[in-house]
């Protein structure tokens, strides 16, 4: 598939992402990170009219739900205690990337449509139990409702500088955060700064060899401390230094003129979008995982006029730092109708506990002169179906 016109098609999105980009998924492909051996076996979906490509969804058929963070385990269970197979099933995402944005590419609300309809029909050829699109934005969202899909919601913790507002500095964003936040922050850094680390930062193409060795070192040690194995390999963030390297920040923590830390960030310039990844450590010091993943990619942020700072998937704990919770969407079909209305049950009794996990998660605004509702929704911003 050219590369040039997959990627002027992205950028046409309401809510465009570098990981939608055809060498971020070419390389997990040819990095050999997400193929069928891996359990993601690539079923890309394309709609031409008029000699061009005007629809296109990245879809996998999947022999599992690692790399996922949508948890289905449950309803894999199900399927299996009612003698039927939940695996293989199709997924619309980008593997290992739970960051949302558009997933349906498409030239206009029509072709979306289209793309919603034929993901179902090709589940219901292929005899697959289920048809998930995860992480999808509004315009996605609307088109899974048009076609009769399910939807859920998660939620995630990002930054977004406030409009007209935007803070000066890293110590101005604390000024706007209530005392004890102020407090605690300012604890964690000098914690960190009294046990002797420093950082650097190394943008793009000033990320040379030896730092992509030491960062997928790090990477690697994460997955080892949590018993579990790495989803991409070094073969992967090789071909991001060539092909993507305007899209990457990496902060290096050192101490006695030796590294020990790294967290890498990825960056969406046009957008002014920042995305925390990966970290990882060599040895522990205390708070130096707040620094390194938080503090410093806020503090570049602020300084560089960037808009928004994406945490990653989990941790409330990001709150009391300054992350707000957003509300996250997926779309789900499944082809049993039995099975089918026994998910739609759970997911609305599930939509109500995200409600009022949301109403606790406001409650706890880490900023003076909160607004009445500190949670955003979606990419977008647009207000939660």
């Amino acid at each position: 598939m050219d590369a040039a016109t997959w990627n002027t098609l992205l950028a046409a999105q309401p809510s465009p992402t570098p990981f939608l980009r055809h060498e971020y998924l070419a390389a997990l492909h040819a990095s050999r990170s997400a193929v069928p051996d891996t359990g993601w076996a690539p079923r890309f979906v394309t709609l031409e009219s008029g000699g061009g490509l005007a629809g296109a969804c990245a879809l996998y058929l999947k022999a599992h739900s690692y790399g996922e963070y949508v948890f289905d385990w449950a309803w894999a269970d199900a399927y299996r205690r009612a003698g039927l197979a939940y695996y293989p099933k199709l997924l619309g995402a980008v593997p290992f990337t739970p960051v949302p944005g558009t997933r349906l590419l498409a030239r206009d609300d029509a072709v979306r449509d289209v793309l919603a309809r034929s993901i179902a029909a090709i589940a219901e050829r292929l005899e697959l139990s289920s048809a998930h699109v995860l992480f999808v934005d509004e315009a996605d969202r609307n088109a899974f409702v048009r076609a009769g899909w399910l939807l859920r919601e998660g939620v995630q913790f990002h930054w977004t500088a406030p409009a007209g507002a935007p803070p000066a500095s890293f110590d101005d964003l604390l000024a706007r955060l209530q005392r004890d936040k102020r407090k605690k922050i300012a604890q964690e850094r000098r914690r960190v700064a009294e046990a002797g680390v420093t950082f650097t930062s190394h943008l793009g193409g000033e990320i040379d060899e030896p730092l992509w060795d030491f960062f997928h070192r790090c990477y690697t040690l994460t997955y080892r401390a949590h018993h579990s194995t790495p989803y991409l390999t070094r073969e992967f963030f090789r071909a991001m230094a060539c092909t993507m390297a305007p899209h990457w920040l990496l902060f290096v923590a050192a101490r006695g003129g030796e590294r020990i830390a790294c967290s890498l960030v990825a960056l969406d310039p046009a957008q002014g979008v920042a995305y925390g990844r990966y970290w990882g450590a060599t040895e522990y010091v205390p708070c130096l995982h707040f620094e390194a993943c938080y503090y410093q990619p806020l503090a570049w942020c602020i300084a560089h006029g960037y808009r928004r700072f994406e945490g990653g998937a989990q941790g409330e704990h990001k709150v009391a730092r300054g992350l707000l919770p957003v509300r996250t969407h997926s779309a789900h079909w499944l082809r049993d109708a039995r099975l089918r209305d026994a998910v739609a049950d759970f997911l609305a009794r599930e939509g109500e506990h995200v409600a009022l996990y949301v109403d606790e998660l406001d409650e706890r605004n880490p900023f003076k002169d909160a607004p009445g509702d500190a949670v955003a929704s979606g990419a977008s911003g647009a207000t939660a179906a």
